[in-house]
């Protein structure tokens, strides 16, 4: 027996997952990545626009999305729904492995926040961007083939189950709790 869950499995709790808030959820968890496969869960954090998540290693990290391989602007903050990561994770302390920063009860579809809205978190505000965000071999190793295959299938592309990017307009604080509301 797997310790992922079916595709079948994940396919029935769609309309839990489409059912999350459309606007004012909760953060839920803070994720640092200060070097690659290291995780640090955090109470609070501070958010910069310069380097995103601060002392999180986005500005270092190459992108393969950017002429010079220099860290992608659009992709500060990788942002996921905590019905999701619940679901493929199986466990709370199992989370920090998807490699998102933040993890919100919110409804991530392009319908509900298309590229270029903005949210307040506690004193920050960020911008939702038009790059996608993917799951990677990681994803898989993590939380299995199966799940991949759901948060890229049609409906989990519709409602980005993998999660969103941002970018921080408005630099501050966040803490645990905070409620996540459309600007």
């Amino acid at each position: 027996m797997s310790d992922h869950l079916s595709y079948a499995e994940l396919e029935e709790q769609i309309d839990y997952i489409a059912s999350s808030p459309k606007d004012k959820s909760p953060l839920d968890l803070i994720v640092r990545r200060p070097k690659e496969n290291h995780r640090e869960v955090l109470e609070t954090a501070s958010l910069s626009t310069v380097e995103g998540l601060v002392g999180d290693m986005w500005k270092v990290r190459p992108s393969s999305r950017t002429s010079d391989k220099s860290a992608h602007p659009d992709m500060q903050l990788n942002i996921m729904n905590s019905r999701v990561i619940s679901l493929v994770a199986k466990s709370d302390d199992r989370w920090k492995l998807a490699g998102d920063q933040i993890f919100l009860d919110l409804d991530l579809s392009k319908e509900n926040l298309p590229a270029g809205t903005q949210l307040q978190i506690g004193e920050t505000i960020i911008e939702v961007t038009a790059e996608p965000h993917t799951g990677c071999k990681k994803f898989v190793a993590r939380f299995g083939l199966d799940a991949m295959k759901f948060v890229n299938s049609e409906i989990g592309k519709r409602y980005q189950m993998r999660g969103i990017n941002a970018k921080v307009v408005k630099g501050g604080t966040i803490k645990k709790g905070d409620l996540a509301t459309k600007v």
